[in-house]
């Protein structure tokens, strides 16, 4: 049932591989990309995952379609295969927008963070501090 919010993210989230933080920080050692969907706000009050590419989630099309002159640089060009791992604050946008970007730019390989950057910051994992201006 996708006719509700939740029959929605139930959807995508089957369509969808959700990794684990560490399984996420091994996929990135691994090459895969990881794309930080959350407002830059976010990202200067709670911080930053190195290695992370922040993306605005209303850029997010243009930025991951393969085929355009606007991709992130970090994807390679043509490459409907190359991992990459989508990561907002709680896990919720990035299962959408991982769906989103299987369905309608036919992007392979895109997945997402199980419980977002809360679940990676309570996991341990690194995390860089932006200094205060």
């Amino acid at each position: 049932m996708t006719d509700t919010i939740t029959g929605l993210l139930e959807t995508a989230r089957e369509h969808i591989t959700r990794y684990s933080p560490a399984e996420a920080a091994e996929a990135m050692r691994a090459g895969a990309v990881l794309v930080d969907l959350r407002p830059t706000e976010y990202r200067w009050r709670f911080g930053e995952i190195p290695g992370a590419v922040a993306v605005s989630r209303h850029v997010l099309e243009w930025r991951m379609d393969v085929t355009s002159p606007h991709r992130i640089k970090e994807l390679r060009p043509g490459d409907l295969d190359q991992e990459v791992i989508l990561l907002c604050n709680e896990g919720y946008t990035s299962s959408l927008a991982a769906y989103q970007l299987r369905t309608q730019l036919g992007l392979r390989n895109v997945n997402d963070v199980d419980g977002g950057f809360a679940a990676w910051r309570d996991a341990g994992h690194p995390i860089v501090r932006r200094l205060a201006d």
